[in-house]
């Protein structure tokens, strides 16, 4: 668990170095288009306007009559906090610091007298800073000025600060944003941890991104999966050591008679044993071959079923059952012969073994709601036997699952032959269930593919 935090705090590190990174980059880019393409055009244009203003402001005042300069001078500091001084000298280089707003009214000025020009600042009497500059027109040098706190917008400092306060807070953001996106990840590492060690690890939430959750939902169908596999392993163990030693005890018996009496009997029932070994070894091994792959064929459906049923025509004559196949004739399917005709033989031998009397061997079609060929067949082993109750009819796929609990070759199998149908389909991607029929008995349904659909 420890190694499971360590990674998950080396994945929230680094997680969160990347998205620090790409978030201030982001933020630079941001604020060097801002200023770029914004805020130094908008400062140049209005910069232009201010000082059209001053020059057309010092022109009209010269050319108005002296009674009505007041008016004008009243209106310009009332409305536009400027204000006029005739005849002021022109200022020298004061090398004054200032932003880059007065830099670029410096420069209209400039372009408009001429001529480079340079402010003055002065105090006035109620505190104010006020910046001069010296515009000469109609042969006077005028002075106009304006009140520093015409300039009160800083854009250039309002991205400054927001640049500050976006780097500091990115970093916790961006931790934050690192976490979220480790812990499904530390979670999953720490599930499969277990499940490596053979443990049974805890079902991870199916939420989240749909990435993760998938991800969460396909590991949570795997850990079901070995989970399944360790109980089917453990069942098989317990079913074989169970299922042995009863053969196993009755030949030791039977060879400590022999070795008093030598018995034709006790000779007939140590072949028996050797036959009922040897039957639960093979159906073992029918379980092991259901995973290897075989090549698909297209197969004529109905001719073979009816095939299998004269292979199965000996066992049913002997159990007194008939044997009746119902298939369509242009019926087609694409499937491996030897995996499909374990599936049939298996389930033939249980319904003559359970259920003697009329058994139907059925092909038919499934249509398909959107296309006119059928969406595969699906082929039926039908009985009229004792059926299987409802509860029970998921639990007989087990392995060594028996309704009759005596294990009792007499009275039944070993319990293997639906866990070797279920094996084999699951391997195949075939779908496989048991059912109850109207009237008693059992449908044992195998769906497939037909070689049509598999074409399209």
């Amino acid at each position: 668990m420890k190694r499971a935090l360590a990674r998950r705090h080396g994945l929230t590190r680094l997680y969160t170095l990347w998205l620090a990174a790409l978030f201030i980059a982001i933020e630079l880019v941001t604020v060097v288009s801002a200023l770029v393409f914004v805020f130094l055009p908008i400062s140049q244009r209005a910069a232009d306007d201010l000082a059209g203003l001053m020059v057309l402001s010092a022109q009209t005042w010269v050319e108005l009559p002296p009674e009505t300069r007041p008016v004008f001078e009243d209106e310009l500091l009332h409305s536009y906090q400027m204000a006029l001084r005739p005849d002021m000298a022109s200022a020298p280089d004061t090398s004054l610091r200032h932003g880059w707003y007065l830099y670029f009214l410096e420069r209209a000025f400039e372009r408009r007298l001429g001529k480079e020009v340079f402010f003055q600042t002065e105090l006035t009497q109620d505190g104010s800073e006020w910046l001069w500059l010296a515009v000469p027109t109609g042969g006077r040098s005028m002075g106009v000025g304006f009140a520093r706190s015409r300039m009160q917008a800083n854009p250039f400092g309002a991205l400054t600060v927001a640049l500050l306060v976006g780097t500091l807070l990115v970093p916790l953001l961006a931790w934050w944003l690192a976490s979220r996106i480790a812990k499904p990840v530390a979670r999953l590492e720490l599930a499969a941890a277990h499940l490596a060690r053979g443990a049974s690890p805890a079902l991870l939430p199916e939420t989240g991104p749909r990435e993760l959750a998938d991800l969460a939902r396909h590991f949570n169908h795997m850990a079901l999966q070995v989970r399944e596999l360790s109980d089917a392993r453990t069942t098989l163990f317990a079913g074989i050591s169970h299922d042995l030693r009863t053969p196993l005890t009755r030949m030791r018996l039977a060879l400590e008679l022999l070795s008093l009496k030598p018995d034709a009997r006790l000779l007939q029932r140590l072949e028996h044993d050797i036959d009922e070994m040897n039957q639960l070894i093979g159906q073992l091994l029918d379980i092991a071959r259901g995973l290897k792959i075989e090549a698909a064929q297209v197969l004529d459906l109905g001719g073979w079923l009816r095939a299998r049923a004269e292979v199965q025509q000996a066992a049913a004559d002997a159990a007194h059952a008939k044997l009746v196949v119902q298939c369509p004739g242009a019926l087609q399917v694409l499937a491996p012969p030897g995996m499909l005709a374990r599936v049939i033989d298996n389930l033939l031998g249980n319904a003559l073994r359970y259920a003697p009397g009329p058994i139907e061997l059925v092909g038919q079609a499934l249509p398909s709601p959107l296309l006119a060929e059928p969406a595969g067949v699906r082929i039926g082993v039908l009985d009229r036997g004792p059926g299987i109750p409802p509860d029970q009819l998921d639990a007989v796929l087990r392995p060594f699952h028996r309704l009759e609990e005596s294990r009792s070759q007499a009275t039944g199998g070993f319990g293997l032959g639906l866990a070797i149908v279920q094996q084999l389909a699951h391997a195949n991607g075939w779908v496989f269930r048991l059912e109850g029929r109207e009237g008693g008995g059992l449908a044992a349904w195998l769906e497939l593919p037909s070689a049509t659909s598999r074409l399209i």
